[in-house]
């Protein structure tokens, strides 16, 4: 599994968006509790931004495409790189984890995210 900064998400996007058919965007996965997205949350730029807690990600598989770039985010990086192991091994793909998570996040991309 790739990892990558939050830094490099702008690179990563603009390559997944030349693999990804006309009018489709790559998709920034959210496997944070709701509690944390209303703490601190992303906005999407450039990118389709999708929330399924960790824990509902088995569940709620069918609501991915295998084709469609994902990259999980999370906290600090470690559950989304769970999800990201987990989605290749249901055969995604084009997946990555972004390391560090919304906290590398709040550092490298944007300051307004609330650190938590």
């Amino acid at each position: 599994m790739k990892a990558i900064q939050p830094a490099q998400l702008d690179a990563w996007l603009e390559q997944a968006a030349s693999e990804t058919p006309a009018g489709s965007l790559p998709v920034v996965l959210d496997v944070r509790e709701p509690w944390e997205l209303q703490t601190a949350s992303v906005k999407a730029d450039g990118f389709e931004l999708r929330h399924i807690p960790m824990r509902s990600v088995p569940e709620r598989l069918s609501e991915l495409d295998r084709d469609q770039p994902i990259a999980c985010l999370c906290h600090h990086g470690m559950r989304s790189a769970q999800v990201a192991n987990f989605l290749m091994n249901q055969g995604f793909t084009q997946i990555v984890n972004i390391h560090g998570g919304i906290h590398a996040w709040s550092q490298e991309r944007d300051p307004g995210v609330p650190v938590y």
